[in-house]
């Protein structure tokens, strides 16, 4: 008679879980968001929208100049895209950069009283934020527990085993249900760095990865 029980591969996921997380710990330590000025919400979202197709190093190069010129969230909210666009034209994608940081900050003027909410469906609403902005905003900048999911994320969650999602909602949904909530804000940064550092896109460096002992990919020789 053919067995019911899931049980079995939801544990299985969750010591691949369990084994992936002290794997990056000891790699990385507590990686942390790499844009500047995590500490603000608003500073963070922005950081974050520029950081589209772009890296944080080149970000956090454009950001002070940025912020010098528009101090926060009422002086954003007043300017005119064409004013914001020389600021960001560095960083790629720079006009509907522009508008996304304009138009998010004339909304939470109108609508949130010039704060940064603490929700997701809030943040949803903001012009440019979508799921991945506003799970590192609520992480890192409120300490609410969230899953980033990005390029890197999804690639080395797919490659070790722990997802077969290919749309960020799902990879999203898979970690929340493999790793422990206290885990959530820190997970996105540890893939992050492991994407950046070992597991390339391209060309993935498993014979110098101690997580290539339990990665399907590196078991299936594909690198």
């Amino acid at each position: 008679m053919k067995s019911t029980d899931t049980s079995a591969g939801k544990d299985d996921r969750s010591l691949l879980a369990d084994r992936t997380y002290a794997a990056l710990l000891s790699l990385y330590g507590e990686a942390a968001c790499t844009l500047d000025g995590k500490e603000d919400p608003w500073r963070l979202m922005v950081g974050a929208i520029l950081a589209a197709q772009c890296t944080d190093a080149r970000v956090n190069q454009i950001t002070p100049l940025l912020f010098e010129a528009y101090p926060d969230i009422g002086s954003f909210a007043s300017a005119e895209t064409a004013d914001i666009e020389p600021l960001i034209r560095s960083c790629g994608l720079f006009r509907m950069k522009a508008r996304s940081i304009r138009d998010s900050a004339r909304m939470l003027a109108d609508r949130f009283g010039g704060e940064v909410p603490s929700r997701m469906d809030a943040l949803l609403s903001l012009p440019g934020i979508g799921r991945k902005i506003a799970n590192l905003v609520l992480g890192d900048g409120f300490g609410i527990p969230g899953v980033v999911v990005d390029t890197h994320c999804g690639r080395v969650a797919r490659r070790i085993g722990l997802t077969d999602a290919q749309d960020p909602a799902g990879v999203e949904r898979d970690l929340m249900a493999a790793f422990p909530r206290d885990r959530w804000i820190a997970l996105g940064h540890l893939f992050v760095a492991h994407g950046r550092h070992l597991c390339d896109a391209r060309n993935p460096l498993c014979e110098q990865c101690p997580l290539s002992a339990f990665c399907r990919h590196a078991a299936a020789g594909e690198a």
